[in-house]
């Protein structure tokens, strides 16, 4: 991503502590979307089950998502992409429901694809095919937001929210990249095909090490995934010079982030998400300012508000989690946040120091909510029900038993702990000052006040709610044991 890197990160601010709050497509960007933590708007998965787009959502929490604020503030809204993972089924509304806040909507129906798929056009069905200049959809939605930047009142600020399908499965390259990176590798170092030792039952069940036929499906898709971002860096770019050639580029904030990390290899996993270590949670996240906004996530968006300073090339240590964002984007509109029921805080002061009184946010809250399926997959009849991504050679990546949740502080000292909602009650405990790769459970061998106190916080974050959260991720107690 050197254009990417160059046009929003050097030109603007790296946030080097960024993470999701729960390391899944769909709850993530639920997150994103209302500021609150999954166990408050309660989408826990993918799933319709597990609350993706429901109905439940789309009378609740979606209702109170950021862009029906920035609609109330006059913003000129448009989202092209992937939105939820349910979005356009039957049971969800079919491709006719648009949510609210946003006046222009181009919007996957399902999960990610790059050809051969349906978008929702403002709420009418729009069939695409296989065609590269037709179809391929990271260029159909940049295409389409370029077009809106052209249509658009220039008398009224404007939101942006661009998600194309890259890195997703099924990686699919654009035709002009399909050799690129043919000798690249997923890393070899760190945890890659370390043992889960001391880890939750479903770390432990891979081969250790991996056989050839993981490390070949593992490489391959690390190498397709780097392909298709090469088409999402000439998004950036494209994007930044418009902006240039509108003269709204000092005017507006750019934002890009993904909503999880992904692994490739870590502790003989082969490729996904889900967990709860660093390589899961934490993500990429570049901001350049002034005052609109472009919010590119691997998922793109912008906010567009004048007359702000712009933040110079700067590099920021401190903790931000996606339910951050929306209060972030609000405050940037001029809202009162005070009118609102978010549980993150916003993080502009952080970007322009002269406009708010910043606080320090040591703690945040992960939670994650596993899926599985009722009966053993086919492929794997061994391993009977309860799991799901069992892929390749068995190997699976969830269960009904994956649900979990954790503190994790980055102040006084590098710690995680996490709680498992299972049958063992299992609990891992790691230092990342001394073991940044979670290598080591350290749970039996710190003081018992230490894991007291964790849990304590724990427990607290995970009924917290709106102010609540925020006054709970502003304090940091000190704790014994930990060197």
């Amino acid at each position: 991503m050197k254009k990417t890197k160059a046009l929003i990160g050097d030109a603007g601010a790296t946030f080097s502590n960024a993470f999701t709050a729960t390391p899944l497509c769909c709850p993530s960007r639920s997150s994103i979307l209302t500021g609150q933590y999954p166990h408050n708007h309660s989408v826990r998965n993918n799933s319709l089950d597990g609350n993706c787009s429901s109905p439940l959502w789309q009378k609740g929490p979606e209702t109170t998502a950021f862009p029906v604020y920035l609609s109330k503030q006059h913003y000129q809204t448009f989202y092209a992409g992937k939105y939820l993972n349910q979005y356009g089924k039957k049971e969800t509304g079919n491709v006719g429901y648009v949510p609210p806040g946003w006046d222009q909507w181009h919007a996957l129906m399902g999960n990610s694809q790059y050809y051969n798929y349906t978008l929702s056009v403002n709420g009418k069905e729009e069939q695409h095919g296989d065609n590269y200049e037709k179809d391929y959809l990271t260029d159909l939605i940049l295409n389409r937001s370029l077009h809106f930047l052209d249509d658009r009142s220039p008398q009224r600020p404007f939101f942006i929210m661009l998600s194309p399908p890259a890195p997703h499965s099924p990686w699919t390259a654009a035709p002009q990249y399909e050799k690129n990176f043919t000798d690249v590798k997923a890393p070899r170092d760190g945890s890659f095909d370390k043992p889960g030792k001391d880890k939750h039952w479903l770390l432990r069940q891979p081969s250790n090490p991996m056989p050839s036929t993981s490390l070949n499906f593992l490489d391959n898709a690390y190498r397709k995934r780097w392909q298709t971002l090469l088409s999402v860096d000439d998004m950036v770019e494209a994007l930044v010079k418009k902006l240039e050639g509108l003269k709204e580029l000092n005017n507006t904030y750019i934002f890009y982030t993904s909503d999880n990390g992904y692994h490739t290899g870590q502790f003989s996993l082969p490729i996904d998400k889900r967990q709860l270590y660093d390589f899961d949670i934490r993500i990429p996240l570049m901001v350049r300012g002034p005052a609109p906004f472009i919010y590119l996530s691997i998922n793109p968006l912008i906010i567009h508000q004048p007359h702000i300073h712009p933040c110079s090339h700067s590099t920021f240590p401190s903790i931000l989690t996606y339910v951050y964002l929306a209060p972030t984007f609000l405050d940037i509109s001029g809202l009162n946040l005070s009118f609102v029921n978010m549980d993150g805080q916003s993080f502009l002061s952080q970007m322009a120091p002269e406009l708010r009184n910043g606080t320090a946010r040591p703690y945040f809250l992960v939670e994650y909510t596993g899926e599985g399926h009722l009966d053993p997959d086919p492929a794997c009849p061994k391993l009977g029900p309860g799991l799901s991504q069992c892929f390749p050679d068995c190997v699976c990546e969830d269960a009904y038993n994956n649900t979990y949740a954790c503190v994790r502080t980055l102040a006084e000292h590098n710690l995680q702990y996490c709680e498992f909602a299972d049958t063992e009650s299992f609990v891992e405990v790691y230092n990342l000052t001394s073991d940044p790769h979670q290598l080591e459970n350290i749970v039996k061998k710190v003081d018992p006040t230490l894991l007291q106190a964790m849990n304590q916080r724990l427990i607290k974050l995970q009924s917290c709610e709106g102010d609540s959260c925020r006054v709970l991720t502003q304090f940091s107690p000190r704790f014994p044991g930990v060197g």
